[in-house]
């Protein structure tokens, strides 16, 4: 015997609490109870994001069509302004420099890097060293480049190593400033640098050659008083020595006053060629010898007297922009090296020892197994530097001077000093925000389109 267990006519589906049919929609207290605890929590960051995201965009949308008070509608006014002011110009070459050369260097280099150090053995200290940096805010590392490149050698570290090593292989001139005195027999010469008698001289004669400009203090230790040498028939001889008695004899050496050494002094002949050289002693006294028949000049030459090289001018019009990256990619290569490294451990290492037991070189294992397989993760790590470096403000604004800030200038700097600085215009300002906003959302929309797709 069978039990019929069929439900009644009109039964089905009725129950209390029975799935919807297939293909039907959900009912409304389903659809609480589902997505009502997630709405509950979503609620206070869609709150936060239309607050500091949604209504600022709109708001700075709408200024943008405003004049600098927020008064009067002007149209386009603002975006016509923008696109014909020059420091407008500046501020985009400069943001599209940076966008081209920062990310991708400082990419390439967390990628060289993150691959060298697996081969070392404190590779973990040797990264968190190189992500130190990113634990230091923006403005705080502006400042500490601010005197890296400062162009004093005695604070800038940069111009201290180029100086020492610029020394080195070429000695400093001893007597910067140095000048011949106004009434005296030397005068500059614009042709050849340095100075050059007035007058011209025959071998028999000693010849007194009286500098200024420079302290006693400051002459080499080796300075000893001056004295005229006797003189000789076959020879021209004479001495350079500094002029610093106060009321002394216009023309002559006083007691106390100390020859000049060192210093290359060269005969001149008619023609202006080079016929004897000689460099003074300590006591500053010189002698040209080997001198055919004739007149000669002489001439002090201008190395003797050129400024000392203090390095270059790091913080320029010319060289700003390029300092201002170098320090960003000191502070971002520790996040390029972080989130590279990672990527390199949850690499299979049997597709590399493949690779090598194929015969594959290192650098082909790295150029056609590491590089694809870490494709998806550069490419997250390029557009994230990218979007960072739309939006740079902080080092641009601490370590260029006021003098060249026009020069390295960018977008949002720009926007800043508009809205902000002398005379204000929130207008102009704000579509100055629009403009880097459109800037951005291609970006954004290429990298949630990539999520997207990887996640499909």
């Amino acid at each position: 015997m069978t039990t019929d267990t069929k439900p009644p006519a009109g039964a089905t589906g009725a129950g209390r609490g029975a799935a919807p049919p297939p293909g039907g929609a959900p009912s409304p207290g389903r659809l609480r109870r589902l997505f009502g605890p997630a709405a509950l929590f979503l609620l206070p960051a869609l709150l936060f994001l239309a607050v500091f995201l949604a209504y600022p965009a709109v708001y700075s949308l709408v200024r943008s069509f405003f004049d600098g008070p927020g008064d009067q509608f002007v149209g386009l006014d603002n975006y016509q302004r923008m696109f014909t002011d020059d420091r407008t110009f500046t501020a985009i070459r400069n943001t599209g420099i940076w966008v081209l050369v920062a990310p991708a260097l400082v990419t390439g280099l967390g990628l060289i890097l993150a691959v060298l150090t697996e081969r070392i053995r404190w590779a973990t200290a040797f990264r968190i060293l190189l992500f130190m940096p990113m634990a230091i805010s923006l403005f705080a590392s502006g400042i500490i480049f601010r005197l890296v490149y400062d162009e004093n050698p005695d604070r800038g570290v940069v111009n201290a190593a180029i100086v020492t090593v610029h020394d080195t292989f070429r000695s400093p001139s001893e007597y910067p400033g140095a000048r011949p005195r106004e009434d005296g027999p030397l005068a500059a010469d614009p042709a050849l640098g340095g100075y050059t008698t007035a007058d011209a001289h025959t071998p028999g004669e000693v010849v007194a050659l009286p500098l200024v400009g420079v302290r006693p203090g400051d002459l080499p230790e080796q300075a000893a008083p001056a004295a005229l040498p006797d003189g000789s028939p076959d020879t021209l001889q004479g001495v350079v020595w500094l002029d610093a008695a106060l009321g002394g004899e216009v023309d002559g050496i006083d007691s106390g006053e100390n020859g000049m050494p060192r210093i290359t002094v060269e005969a001149l002949d008619a023609s202006g060629a080079v016929a004897a050289t000689a460099t003074t002693g300590d006591d500053g006294r010189f002698l040209l010898a080997d001198l055919p028949e004739g007149e000669y000049t002489l001439h002090l030459a201008g190395a003797n007297f050129a400024e000392p090289f203090n390095g270059l001018t790091w913080l320029g019009p010319s060289l700003v922009t390029p300092v201002i990256i170098s320090a960003w990619v000191w502070i971002m290569t520790g996040f390029a090296i972080t989130f590279i490294a990672a990527g390199l451990a949850a690499i299979p290492r049997d597709a590399l020892e493949a690779a090598r037991v194929d015969g594959a070189t290192e650098w082909q294992v790295f150029r056609k197994v590491t590089v694809p397989l870490l494709g998806p993760l550069l490419l997250v790590v390029f557009v994230t530097l990218v979007i960072n470096v739309l939006k740079i403000f902080d080092l641009v604004f601490v370590i260029a001077p006021g003098s060249v800030q026009a020069d390295a200038s960018v977008i949002a700097l720009q926007m800043w000093q508009v809205s902000f600085g002398a005379g204000g215009n929130q207008g102009l300002g704000s579509a100055l925000v629009v403009l880097l906003l459109v800037l951005v959302l291609p970006i954004m929309y290429f990298n949630i389109r990539r999520f997207r797709k990887e996640r499909s």
